[in-house]
């Protein structure tokens, strides 16, 4: 038995062996060495090395970038693959539904593995996962992202056990991250942020929107503000404020501007947190709380509002006050909302930005 030479000799031990001049065969999802064919020792010279590690390459080839890689070997090899495979076609199918995991780049010379096609049972995904590994790290990859369905939970103790760390959960899924290269990572962190928004209605009566919160702090007992809640997924910073106020008290508003934000950290799970205050102008009046998060809501003069000992006893409620009444009296200028395409990605946003200037001369003497 004469054992192929593979740089990474570890992955020659599982990925390869042969006879002198001959082929072991064996059947899809078996272990490397049942099927995986080299040349004899009078092939070495024209690069057993590549041909071996070829067959950790050639999962997916039913992709277009697969099937390019393979040509650009196939060519490094200076065309000589039929000395090697014997024009064996079994073996390179073997390898597509056994080995390399199917990834996609992901355009920092790392890899997205493909969680729609993962291996079905666990022994498979340990197998495939290793020789993943073996393959990315001699193409010179450097980081890895293993997005595991709920479904496929039993793999995740697996994809640990191989160094694999975790990167972030959702409902669905758990990813996972590998940094190949013996130097710090550079993939980056989870997200370090929540998003919240209020929504500041004031009507021509100079009445304020407020609500008192059915689940509450002791400190709030008591406290009428401003309806307030947290951005979902893809959704805009002035779309959320006008939600959360429907959603709480069923008025509806039309956004203004942004008129401040503030930023806090190691909140809700070490996270840290933006709030972004919202004026809004109500487009109805009639109130229909949800009753699942709201105790009460009503229209309250600003007046009012202000004077609660808990807004007085606050310098940042004051403050967020203070610059809500300035832009009532246009002493001071928000952000507007701007949708612009930027070339860097080729993506519509939302630009927040000042337009205007101040329009009452007596602001100063206020």
């Amino acid at each position: 038995m004469e054992s192929c030479s593979l740089v990474d000799t570890a992955a020659a031990a599982t990925l390869c062996s042969s006879t002198a001049g001959g082929r072991r065969r064996g059947r899809a999802g078996s272990s490397a060495a049942r099927f995986l064919s080299c040349p004899s020792s009078s092939s070495k010279e024209n690069g057993v090395s590549a041909a071996c590690s070829i067959g950790r390459m050639l999962s997916g080839v039913r992709s277009a970038a697969r099937r390019k890689l393979f040509r650009n070997e196939h060519e490094w090899l200076g065309g000589n693959w039929s000395e090697f495979t014997g024009g064996d076609a079994h073996w390179w199918t073997a390898l597509e539904n056994n080995f390399v995991l199917e990834a996609s780049e992901d355009g920092y010379g790392g890899v997205l593995v493909d969680a729609d096609r993962l291996p079905t049972d666990g022994a498979a995904f340990a197998r495939s996962l290793a020789a993943s590994l073996s393959y990315w790290k001699s193409v010179g990859k450097k980081g890895v992202w293993l997005k595991l369905p709920a479904d496929r939970s039993e793999f995740v103790p697996i994809a640990v056990k191989e160094g694999f760390k975790y990167h972030h959960a959702e409902e669905a899924y758990l990813m996972l991250t590998y940094w190949i290269p013996d130097e710090p990572s550079l993939l980056p962190a989870n997200a370090s942020h929540q998003v919240g928004v209020g929504g500041f209605v004031i009507n021509d009566q100079m009445e304020v929107l407020v609500v008192q919160e059915k689940f509450r702090g002791f400190a709030l007992d008591g406290v009428w503000k401003i309806p307030t809640g947290f951005i979902q997924a893809s959704e805009e910073l002035y779309t959320g404020a006008i939600r959360e106020v429907k959603e709480e008290t069923g008025v509806d508003t039309e956004f203004v501007d942004v008129v401040a934000f503030r930023h806090a950290h190691n909140v809700a799970f070490q996270k840290s947190d933006l709030f972004f205050m919202c004026m809004l102008r109500p487009v109805s009046s009639a109130i229909k709380i949800d009753e699942t998060e709201i105790q009460a809501a009503k229209w309250m003069p600003l007046e009012e509002l202000v004077k609660q000992p808990f807004i007085q006893e606050d310098h940042m409620f004051q403050k967020i006050m203070d610059i809500c009444i300035q832009r009532l009296r246009k002493c001071y200028c928000g952000l507007t909302a701007h949708n612009l395409v930027s070339k860097f990605d080729g993506r519509a946003s939302t630009l927040y930005y000042n337009v205007d200037e101040p329009e009452d001369v007596n602001c100063d003497a206020a």
